[in-house]
């Protein structure tokens, strides 16, 4: 356990961003989870609907630090991607 009064304060610090951290991390997955059933059920509209929802929080949990922007940018393409492989084969 913490000693030093910069130590305990540290220690709250990280106890409160993990926590943010945590909320970010597990909305994030969630709105990837949600396009990924709409391109599961072949509807087109849905899954664009859902994409726009998932870029806005994924890129707000990049320019957070929650996610890497790199990362971020890989999610974002690789929905995008194949969102518009079911549109092209519809």
């Amino acid at each position: 356990m913490a000693i030093h009064k910069s130590a305990i304060k540290r220690a709250r610090q990280n106890e409160i961003r993990r926590l943010r951290n945590k909320n970010y991390r597990t909305r994030s997955k969630n709105v990837i989870k949600e396009v990924r059933a709409a391109i599961a059920d072949n509807s087109a509209d849905q899954a664009r609907e859902s994409l726009k929802n998932a870029v806005s929080v994924i890129q707000k949990s990049a320019s957070k630090g929650v996610i890497h922007k790199n990362k971020a940018a890989r999610k974002i393409s690789r929905l995008t991607r194949q969102i518009n492989q079911l549109t092209a084969s519809a």
